[in-house]
């Protein structure tokens, strides 16, 4: 039988470098690379996305100026501080972001918008200044523009850090819809940053929205009996951790999120007892980033009580921080359906 732990029971302490080492790209992407992005040819622009790319490592790989050469100036300082992808849903940002990490020489950090924030949160914003002015490249997966505070604080980031000589990358990530086309365009993350602007270039990738026809719709949820028969079935090698959904809620409220991911380590699954709509909105923000979590380390779900569908209010869906929760539900949805396959 597999080894049965509680998240409830898991209070991971982190270093400053061990958060630091956290920022790499999931194992979705773990692997990827300019090569293994495939172009569709009637879209001309993911192949030219393609070439900025690989245009824009060669200046993340050039040495930094120093002495005479940084008073003067040199090509590093004539090429733009960073690159902002702009385009709908599954056209291959990620796997682009990911790719120019992979390309990347020298000390470089991958995260999303909200891991970042959450470590301005667990260091302060100096301290996170200080530990990331040395890297050579900062990639910033999924921007947000949902929370006025968050954007203001990353655009004061990236400007201390592009003033530092880091080379900048960044996505966006919106709702199915929004704007027309799933995404906020590029005038809108430039006027969000303002001083930094004009030194972004914008790389428009176009392509079909796979994921414009909305939410999949979330498996039924387990029973009571299903999920202990299902936790005891996996074998030997296995770590399942199970928890009671409301004392699970209620643990994450004194984990900071930045830990989220060493509270997750060496989980294969999660089952959860009598899962209920969350009410609060400071709650289901942290679950969004727990869902976030158990998503990059593609960590199946078991799960009764109500639906993951239902798992946040309809004011939720329909309020301001709307695009974090369907992108929550969507994760969680398909997290739920792998947990209905064997795991090998």
């Amino acid at each position: 039988m597999a080894t049965i732990e509680h998240l409830t029971q898991r209070t991971p302490q982190v270093s400053v470098d061990e958060l630091l080492d956290g920022f790499y790209p999931s194992h979705r992407f773990g692997s990827v690379s300019f090569e293994s992005y495939r172009p569709d040819p009637h879209q001309p622009s993911q192949a030219a996305a393609v070439k900025a790319l690989r245009h824009f490592a060669t200046t993340v790989n050039a040495p930094k100026p120093s002495g005479l050469r940084k008073l003067f100036g040199s090509k590093r300082q004539e090429s733009r501080a960073g690159i902002y992808l702009d385009g709908g849903f599954g056209v291959g940002k990620t796997h682009l972001l990911a790719s120019l990490w992979h390309a990347s020489s020298g000390r470089k950090a991958f995260g999303t918008f909200v891991e970042y924030t959450n470590l301005v949160g667990a260091l302060s914003f100096r301290k996170t200044v200080d530990a990331l002015s040395g890297y050579q490249l900062v990639c910033i997966d999924e921007f947000e523009l949902d929370d006025p505070g968050d954007t203001v604080l990353m655009s004061r980031l990236m400007r201390e850090l592009a003033d530092a000589g880091v080379k900048l990358a960044a996505t966006s990530n919106t709702l199915p819809g929004s704007l027309g086309e799933g995404r906020f365009a590029a005038v809108d993350f430039q006027r969000e940053i303002q001083v930094l602007a004009d030194q972004f270039d914008t790389v428009r990738i176009d392509g079909e929205d796979y994921r414009h026809r909305g939410l999949p719709e979330a498996p039924p949820p387990l029973t009571e009996q299903q999920v202990r028969h299902r936790v005891r079935s996996y074998d030997d090698g296995f770590t399942v951790a199970e928890d009671s959904f409301a004392d699970l809620i209620k643990h994450l409220s004194g984990v900071h999120p930045s830990r989220y991911r060493q509270l997750i380590d060496g989980v294969d699954v999660v089952a959860w007892h009598n899962v209920a709509t969350i009410t609060e909105q400071a709650v289901a923000l942290r679950f969004v980033v727990l869902a976030d979590r158990l998503y990059d380390k593609d960590v199946p779900i078991l799960a009764s009580g109500a639906p993951l569908s239902e798992l946040f209010t309809q004011e939720m869906m329909g309020g301001g921080y709307m695009k974090k929760y369907y992108r929550a539900v969507s994760r969680l949805t398909a997290l739920a359906r792998q947990a209905e396959e064997p795991i090998t």
